[in-house]
């Protein structure tokens, strides 16, 4: 997503000279489909194609390719002298890439939807493409058709973080550097400021869930809850809950998060079972490290494979980890320990 934030960045500034597509794959590639790099007049360009051994040949010739209209060139990464497709470097495939010039109503209206997506909204796009005497053709939206090109370009992941203690601003940083929109919220104003997270979309204050209706939290979206206040991190807690985002984590030890869970289940009515069933606590993959930067990164990874469909094994908690810690004290133990500060 960060690679499509750039490639929009360098549309806008009006030099564009062709957009580059990867349409087909035969064999090993190291781009999937859909993989784009947009040049500009001056040879400098945005995205990638490739592993790194296709960009410099196809900007270096893109403005020519495309002096008579959008064309696909195919070529070949295998390792292989004597083959009569270039360009053999030994990646393992054959690629077929889309080679359209800028300023046309299909260029614009492709970008359009790739800046829209970095805004949250989805499009799907499908694009014939100019081969057999046919020139290049795109829709976006939806429409019944075969035969065409079709993509999906997906919204940008939104990761909504309460808490703007100073862990959080690796997590900022590393969902930034992933092309994630970025909502940190708070109940303290000293913490939650825009110049502490300039990387953040959003930084908001706010001391109860009901002041955050208007983020609209759903169910494609990330949340953290890290505040470090036992009660706040209760409030922030059961309003992500019920809102229901497609990943949720809980930062804390066991103990503490298990009492957290087992009084926000009671505070919303439901099971325990209920809250663990959209919870991941502890929050991040079992990376090991230590210190806000270690937990940042476990937190990204975990969000970016549960987001893409890729999670294995996790920490989740369940209902029966929730009452073996407060069977065994440690959250009371914990709760006496807050209330004595």
């Amino acid at each position: 997503m960060r690679e499509r934030r750039r490639i929009v960045e360098l549309w806008r500034r009006g030099d564009a000279v062709a957009l580059v597509t990867l349409v087909r794959v035969e064999g090993s590639s190291y781009r999937e489909v859909g993989a784009r790099l947009l040049v500009a007049g001056n040879g400098e360009y945005a995205g990638s194609i490739s592993g790194g051994c296709l960009e410099a040949e196809v900007v270096r010739k893109a403005g020519w390719m495309v002096r008579g209209g959008a064309v696909v060139e195919r070529y070949s990464t295998l390792f292989d002298d004597t083959a009569e497709i270039p360009y053999g470097l030994g990646c393992g495939g054959t690629v077929d890439l889309l080679v359209e010039p800028a300023g046309t109503a299909e260029f614009e209206g492709l970008m359009e939807a790739l800046e829209a997506s970095l805004e949250g909204v989805e499009s799907r796009v499908v694009t014939w493409l100019p081969e057999n005497g046919r020139p290049l053709r795109r829709v976006v939206g939806e429409v019944q058709t075969q035969g065409g090109f079709e993509e999906l370009i997906g919204a940008s992941q939104r990761l909504v973080v309460f808490g703007a203690g100073d862990d959080a601003r690796p997590l900022v940083q590393m969902a930034a550097l992933m092309g994630w929109n970025v909502v940190v919220v708070d109940g303290r104003a000293q913490w939650a400021r825009m110049e502490r997270f300039p990387e953040a979309t959003l930084v908001v204050v706010a001391e109860g869930f009901g002041q955050l209706e208007a983020l609209g939290i759903g169910n494609r979206d990330a949340v953290v809850v890290m505040t470090h206040s036992y009660e706040q991190d209760r409030v922030w807690l059961a309003g992500a809950l019920r809102c229901g985002p497609r990943y949720l984590g809980l930062l804390g030890a066991r103990h503490r998060s298990a009492l957290l869970v087992r009084e926000t289940a009671a505070l919303l009515g439901w099971s325990v079972e209920r809250a663990c069933e959209g919870l991941f606590a502890p929050v991040g993959l079992d990376l090991g490290g230590d210190g806000a930067e270690a937990i940042a990164l476990a937190v990204v990874a975990e969000i970016q494979a549960c987001c893409e469909g890729k999670l294995g094994s996790s920490r989740r908690m369940t209902a029966e980890m929730v009452e073996e810690q407060i069977a065994q004290g440690g959250a009371s133990r914990y709760l006496q320990a807050q209330c004595a500060l």
